[in-house]
């Protein structure tokens, strides 16, 4: 299964807590993506936030990995399941 995360950082929630979290992120994203559960990330040009790409086992998964993200308490999430395009027939 793959989801396409696009998540924002809540300014009005700027703190210490958030800029240490902010700073966890980088760590975190590179162990899913060796993990093989994060397939890409990217920064979203003029945001404060990114887009990543999930490939994960179950829906379970994919909220457990979501929920443990450094800054899962302090961004807004935009989530789409991704199915590839198949070629006509």
């Amino acid at each position: 299964m793959k989801f396409l995360v696009l998540w924002r950082i809540d300014l009005g929630l700027v703190s210490t807590e958030l800029a240490r979290a902010i700073g966890r992120m980088p760590e975190y994203g590179q162990r899913l993506e060796d993990e093989g559960k994060v397939l890409a990330r990217y920064h979203v040009v003029g945001a404060h936030g990114g887009a990543w790409i999930y490939e994960v086992d179950s829906h379970e998964e994919f909220e457990r990995l979501l929920g443990r993200a450094p800054v899962f308490n302090f961004a807004e999430y935009t989530v789409h399941a991704l199915a590839d395009m198949e070629p006509p027939t």
